[in-house]
């Protein structure tokens, strides 16, 4: 679970930064209050082209962990096996075509 929070932190920081702040903030309203904030995290996951091209070339991984995660609700811990495979492919895939950012060309 580290390396994917490594990930969206990195890919996604001012996001998961106001969301942990609001949280913070907010110790016993955080799940209402902090709710549009939590899209924001989730939508910045879901757009990046870097993790993208993860969920893209992991995907039968993914979806088998989230799986897991829905049949398992009560005891999310009993799907690490998923998650080892999943990071464990998301490890082996190739981002050298994917940039963070386009880098400008010379003209």
């Amino acid at each position: 679970m580290q390396a994917a929070m490594d990930i969206t932190a990195k890919y996604c920081q001012k996001e998961m930064e106001a969301y942990g702040s609001c949280v913070a903030s907010n110790p016993s309203t955080w799940q209402q209050k902090c709710h549009e904030l939590k899209m924001k995290v989730a939508q910045c996951t879901s757009s990046h082209p870097v993790i993208q091209k993860i969920r893209h070339d992991c995907s039968k991984e993914f979806v088998e962990f989230e799986r897991c995660l829905r049949e398992n609700q009560d005891k999310p811990t009993s799907c690490s096996s998923h998650v080892a495979r999943f990071l464990g492919c998301a490890e082996t895939v190739d981002l050298s075509g994917v940039a963070a950012s386009p880098v400008p060309q010379p003209s």
